[in-house]
């Protein structure tokens, strides 16, 4: 009985499964190298969220709301712009104050929205637009 094809065959499925266990190899190596990175991040991190916490005892706490002139409308102006999804123009500020829509009313308002933009409350993203500054 010559036995020679079936260690020919054999040999040729020792190679592939060697190939296999090399690959698997260096593909544990490359994950174990992944795993070590992604470590080291969570380390820093970890270093950073206690630096975070021992020095927020430091920061000075920020006034929930700016200084605003002694006008009882730019709070109600601040409410309207927190409650807002996109940019607000002098009339829709009216509307939502219940304010007549008369050009003085407009204009008045259009004013003290100005008067937050020196106060960097609001910012004029476009002629006439207005949003909460972030």
């Amino acid at each position: 009985m010559n036995v020679q094809p079936l260690l020919d065959a054999l040999g040729i499925q020792e190679d592939a499964a060697l190939a296999i266990a090399d690959d698997f190899r260096a593909q544990i190596a490359e994950l174990q190298a992944r795993l070590r990175e992604a470590e080291t991040h969570l380390e820093h991190l970890a270093i950073t969220r206690k630096t975070v916490i021992a020095l927020a005892d430091r920061i000075p706490a920020q006034a929930d709301s700016p200084d605003l002139p002694e006008h009882p409308d730019y709070p109600r102006i601040l409410a309207v712009f927190t409650e807002a999804t996109g940019p607000l123009r002098a009339r829709n500020v009216c509307e939502a104050l219940d304010h007549e829509l008369l050009p003085k009313n407009i204009e008045g308002t259009r004013a003290k929205m100005k008067r937050l933009v020196k106060l960097d409350v609001l910012t004029e993203v476009d002629v006439g637009s207005f949003t909460r500054k972030q």
